[in-house]
């Protein structure tokens, strides 16, 4: 589905009006961004809420330590990509150790055993290989992406554990799970974001774009040469 959200955008990225070069959609993207948002506040904002006032917290953390795992599992086949073959061992030690002795995942054994948890996905690793992110896009339910990380998305879910369950019920439920989940972790930090951003869309393009370079770089990203970005 994502990869056709992605033709649709390319096909119209004639029709859009510059702006900024590292967001050369943003008419669109601010519509989708609006759509986005819209059902953001009518459908998954209110679920994330009931969710984290009925689940107690203990178990709200268990669900998402087995998440977390199922991640690490993408997370490996991307350090091992990457050539990062002592951290592809630590983290394939975080998943045989959350799996095992954490009962699949649902308790962090790992992380307190000094197993640190890292963040890699085959867009860092396009990243990593000299692949540059392309235009900014904000995909509909999907969120805030670029081409290169569309296309990494797309990448990570045939090796997402997740995705390779054959039973199509039991896998929308939990997708649906995971969404929430993920959805109520945003929710203490997102009113103190609203309030310090003038314009909530370019503070979050921005903050995404530089997040997504310091990962590809692991921390440490080449200074940029200043100019305008708009025309």
């Amino acid at each position: 589905m994502r990869i056709a959200i992605l033709m649709m955008v390319m096909m119209l990225a004639g029709c859009a009006t510059p702006y900024n070069k590292k967001d050369p959609l943003e008419p669109l993207n601010r519509k989708i961004y609006k759509f986005n948002d819209t059902v953001d506040k009518a459908v998954l904002k209110p679920v994330a809420k009931g969710y984290q006032e009925v689940v107690p917290l203990g178990f709200r953390v268990m669900i998402g330590n087995f998440f977390s795992n199922l991640d690490d599992v993408v997370v490996v086949v991307n350090d091992l990509l990457q050539l990062k073959g002592r951290q592809a061992f630590s983290d394939f030690g975080r998943v045989f150790l959350n799996t095992t002795i954490g009962f699949a995942g649902l308790v962090d054994v790992a992380g307190p055993s000094g197993y640190v948890k890292h963040d890699e996905d085959f867009g860092q690793t396009l990243g990593y290989w000299g692949i540059q992110p392309g235009p900014y896009l904000v995909l509909p339910f999907l969120g805030p992406s670029d081409f290169r990380d569309g296309i990494g998305t797309v990448t990570d879910w045939q090796f997402y554990p997740l995705y390779r369950t054959t039973d199509v019920s039991e896998r929308n439920s939990l997708v649906a799970v995971d969404a929430v989940e993920k959805r109520a972790e945003l929710l203490k930090g997102e009113n103190v974001l609203m309030q310090a951003a003038i314009d909530p869309y370019a503070f979050i393009r921005d903050a995404y774009l530089q997040h997504r370079q310091s990962l590809v770089y692991d921390g440490n990203p080449p200074m940029e040469d200043e100019e305008d970005d708009s025309e």
